[in-house]
Order: structure tokens, then C-alpha cells, then sequence
């Protein structure tokens, strides 16, 4: 996939990662979400191949990458939380 695919599912998988999961604080802006979506992609990816669901090189199918993307947006939350 080239690298403008990348970005273009990841800011769809961000911004579909913004809407499916409630509260707040979320990223905002264009950038903020097509890096979720591709973090998303890459973590959805990596659990995958960990539990055995994906061969070494097999990229997470869409749903596996907007999971991903919710698991790093809710980690975010955690982190991003003002004390």
C-alpha cells in the first residue's frame, strides 16, 4: 500500500475511532486523526500476530485497525487527562 493510502484509511479509521468511542478528551484536526487511525492500524496488526490471528506481513483487515485505533485512543485518554 502506498503511503497515500495509508493516511487516507487511517484518517478514516481515526475519525471513525472518534465517533464509536464516547467522553472526552480527543484528538482534533486532520493530522491527530489519520496518525490514530495508522497507529490504530499497526497495533491491530502487532496483537494480531500475537495471538496467532495474522501471519508475519499480513496487514489487520479495516474493523482489526478501527479496534486498534479505539485501544490507542482510549490509552490516550489516560494519558492526556489533565491532573
Amino acid at each position: 500500500m502506498s503511503v497515500i493510502g495509508a493516511i487516507i484509511i487511517g484518517l478514516i479509521v481515526g475519525f471513525i475511532a472518534k465517533l464509536i468511542t464516547p467522553g472526552g478528551p480527543k484528538p482534533r484536526g486532520f493530522i491527530l486523526a489519520a496518525v490514530l487511525g495508522i497507529v490504530g492500524a499497526v497495533v491491530a496488526q502487532f496483537l494480531g500476530q500475537a495471538v496467532g490471528w495474522f501471519q508475519p506481513g499480513e496487514p489487520a483487515g479495516f474493523l482489526g485497525a478501527v479496534i486498534g485505533a479505539v485501544i490507542v485512543l482510549l490509552i490516550w485518554r489516560q494519558l492526556a487527562r489533565p491532573r
